[in-house]
């Protein structure tokens, strides 16, 4: 199997909400397009609004796969989409978030509000601790995500990511940048790795 191959499916999270720059509607829409096209399925949070809607209708408007996760007490507040092919209704948040994990080959980050911040961080963390080796990147659109990339750059200094725990992620300014980025960084072996490998990747 070739890197090309590895990505499949790609998590995105991002905001229910439009955001005040039109350019962060104009990328998720622009990275459903892409993933479409690409023949990558798009696994994400199931909501028809804001970005959500965007990057789900992006990939549905030009023939590509869409896999919906949402737990039921979301289903009506962020107007769950019914043209997904496949709709996933979890009882709570944690199962959610672990079928977005197990369905996934990669995860991106477009603009979005806290959900999407410890979604984001949470897939940074697993990694950080070994537990998969799936690539992470933060789509940068209008510098959105400087302020954590300042953060986390503070973090290093303060040596609170010490030498030894590297938070592996990737960045993008631009979407047509993404999926190549997400194909060069896919792992050659198993993207998820068992607790004995783990604990070897640390060292």
């Amino acid at each position: 199997m070739t890197k090309t191959n590895t990505i499949k499916t790609v998590c995105v999270y991002c905001g229910s909400g439009p955001g005040t720059d039109p350019q962060f509607m104009q990328a998720a829409s622009a990275l459903g397009k892409a993933f479409a096209e690409e023949g990558i399925g798009l696994v994400y949070g199931g909501g028809s609004i804001g970005l959500m809607g965007a990057v789900a209708n992006g990939v549905l408007d030009h023939g590509g796969k869409v896999t919906g996760i949402i737990p039921d007490f979301l289903t009506a507040r962020e107007n769950a989409l019914d043209r997904a092919q496949e709709l996933i209704v979890t009882k709570n948040m944690h199962e959610r978030k672990q079928l977005m994990f197990e369905y996934s080959d990669a995860f991106v980050a477009l603009p979005g509000g806290i959900g999407t911040l410890e979604e984001l961080v949470e897939q940074m963390t697993w990694a950080q601790l070994g537990r998969h080796a799936k690539p992470v990147l933060l789509a940068n659109i209008g510098n959105f995500w400087e302020p954590l990339l300042s953060l986390l750059a503070h973090m290093r200094q303060t040596e609170f990511i010490r030498q030894g725990l590297a938070v592996n992620f990737l960045t993008a300014n631009r979407v047509e940048d993404i999926v190549p980025k997400l194909r060069a960084a896919a792992p050659d072996g198993p993207a998820v790795l068992q607790p004995a490998e783990a604990v070897t990747a640390q060292m």
